[in-house]
């Protein structure tokens, strides 16, 4: 069984090969500033990346014909239940038209129904950032005209929460897990039974603060920003996405470097990355308390988990007294893409149909 996993980024495209199981080709292809410049948007590099790839899998000397399957990473839908998902038109129109929000990750089901054509076998999305398993009771923000929505980084969420049950010899569904993706934004989720029953909004900047992401600011001084005649919505939005959080204090959205800067002696260094730890360490008591303290694992993730000198030492001294805490660094995805096609492949029952 040979598959092929596509996930775009915003300035790369990660493609792997898996055949029976095994890894035997993967590669990131960088795309720079120039080659993007004069896309209008996203969907405009479609025929750009699409042609990237395949002249990889060419020279690489990979047939399209020889792929029983191939998964793309699952981009801004409609709200929907984990699972897989075959490719369908109406997904498609969903994703070309970015009526739910515009990312490079849109493209993930796009290219993947193209090529699958070519190579006559279906294609497929899973577990994309608009997974939606909330309760209702997390939903009610204290403003009825805004409702709190999920959007968080669900495919490494799952992934590593279905990993770290086996570690614990036990299943996902018998598991309460509180799991925080620690990446250029921040999302920490309630894993209750096998659900993510309470999460906040990564893509809008919620929770704490990130390498790029304000997080859940102050919301009568960011009212009163707004209103000041000083800034305008486009330049809110990057302040809040974009050129919040370590960006904004640091001047950059490299953890290592500040990393580095706090292993030199810089106080102010010190001070802010303590303080991502620190509202890190909230969210985690927060979500804690949602799962009335019944916490089997504190799981983080994502590649600043990588840090065990300064941010994944910090967050475990505070959180600790809830539950163990496991270190799953870096970002697993395109396993998680393959082993989700695999699975379908050999069980067609558990492919869901996008409505």
């Amino acid at each position: 069984m040979k598959i092929l996993a596509i996930n775009p980024g915003s300035t790369s495209t990660k493609i792997a090969i898996y055949n029976h199981g095994e890894k035997i080709l993967s590669e990131t292809l960088r795309h720079s500033t120039e080659e993007l410049k004069d896309f209008e948007n996203i969907i405009a590099q479609f025929d750009f990346r699409t042609n990237i790839i395949k002249e990889f899998l060419s020279k690489n000397s990979h047939s399209l014909k020889d792929f029983d399957g191939i998964i793309g990473r699952g981009g801004l839908l409609k709200p929907i239940e984990s699972g897989l998902y075959k490719v369908s038109e109406k997904m498609l129109k969903d994703l070309r038209s970015c009526d739910f929000g515009e990312h490079a990750s849109n493209l993930g089901g796009i290219i993947a129904q193209t090529l699958s054509k070519e190579a006559d076998c279906d294609a497929f999305i899973a577990d994309p950032v608009v997974v939606d398993e909330m309760d209702e009771i997390a939903r009610v923000s204290g403003i009825p005209e805004i409702e709190r929505i999920s959007i968080f980084h669900a495919l490494n969420q799952k992934a590593v929460a279905k990993r770290a049950a086996k570690d614990l010899d036990s299943s996902y569904e018998d598991c309460n897990f509180i799991v925080v993706h620690l990446g250029g934004g921040i999302s920490v989720g309630a894993h209750k039974k096998g659900r993510v029953v309470d999460v906040n909004n990564a893509l809008d900047g919620d929770g704490p603060f990130s390498q790029e992401r304000s997080g859940g600011v102050p919301i009568g001084g960011l009212v009163k920003m707004c209103f000041s005649g000083k800034y305008t919505l486009a330049e809110i939005k990057k302040k809040i996405k974009g050129k919040g959080g370590l960006v904004a204090y640091m001047g950059t959205n490299n953890a290592t470097e500040v990393e580095e800067a706090v292993t030199a002696g810089d106080e102010k260094a010190y001070l802010i990355y303590n303080a991502m730890a620190y509202q890190v360490s909230k969210e985690i008591g927060a979500l804690a308390a949602a799962l009335k303290g019944e916490v089997d694992a504190i799981i983080l993730t994502g590649g600043i988990a990588y840090d065990k000198n300064h941010l994944v030492p910090w967050i475990k001294e505070q959180v600790e007294f809830i539950a163990q805490v496991l270190v799953y660094p870096g970002e697993d995805e395109m396993k998680a893409l393959h082993e989700a096609c695999q699975e379908g492949l050999k069980n067609r029952e558990i492919i869901k149909e996008y409505r």
